[in-house]
């Protein structure tokens, strides 16, 4: 079945490998700042900042059988040296927007009665690592409400979150943009290399297509093993 699916960004990174590899099967719209890189793919793009603008929900399908939110933030910094500020943007682009966002298209998505809602958070959140503490909040606002949300809209909805480590993504770019970098970022995780786009993006398209029509209100960690495994011995 043809599907409606609305990614919130998209337009690099995470977003743009997912929708490379559904745009050609699936009806998809595209919310975001940007078209740049959308402009040879069979995508609606509607141009739209998720921290400042309204989602116009009259350039939405009626039914929407997907929503996938990319938009999404990095500040690693010692605990001391964050000012309240900084909480405060990461919770806003991280959470509250996603939020706002899908209170918009929840009718829609209630309507084809078979939806799936995909949200990403962090590894760090499992873990713990130091210098996350602002962004491991907001990422861990997420896996509670995704959790919540699950329950509350099953069984028309399913929502479940991606937890990945770093990944090759514009937006991890000063930690991974070059080869000594990559290397050591690689030898933290047991399958020693950093992640990239598309092992996220496989793991966005399965969650949002009818293959895992029996999963919901879960955190899938794709991290390379960091997560759950400790190969330092």
């Amino acid at each position: 079945m043809k599907k409606n699916i609305l990614f919130i960004g998209g337009s690099s990174g995470i977003g743009l490998a997912t929708i490379k590899l559904l745009h050609e099967k699936h009806n998809v719209i595209v919310a975001s700042r940007s078209n740049e890189n959308l402009l040879d793919l069979n995508v609606k793009h509607i141009k739209f900042d998720v921290l400042n603008d309204e989602l116009n929900i009259e350039l939405i399908p009626e039914n929407l059988h997907g929503f996938a939110y990319f938009p999404g933030s990095i500040n690693l910094r010692p605990f001391r040296s964050l000012k309240i500020n900084v909480f405060e943007e990461d919770l806003n682009i991280n959470f509250l927007s996603m939020v706002k966002t899908l209170q918009k298209v929840l009718n829609n998505l209630k309507k084809s009665n078979n939806a799936s809602v995909v949200l990403f958070s962090t590894v760090a959140v499992k873990v713990g690592m130091p210098f996350h503490t602002s962004v491991s909040a907001s990422k861990g606002a997420i896996e509670g409400f995704a959790k919540s949300l699950a329950a509350e809209c099953a069984p028309c909805i399913r929502v479940n979150v991606i937890a990945p480590s770093l990944t090759d993504t514009p937006l991890a770019d000063k930690f991974l943009n070059n080869d000594i970098k990559k290397e050591k970022v690689g030898n933290r995780h047991p399958l020693k290399r950093p992640g990239n786009p598309e092992d996220i993006a496989n793991s966005t398209a399965f969650l949002l297509s009818d293959e895992s029509s029996w999963v919901t209100g879960q955190i899938l960690g794709v991290d390379g093993g960091m997560s759950t495994l400790n190969t330092s011995n």
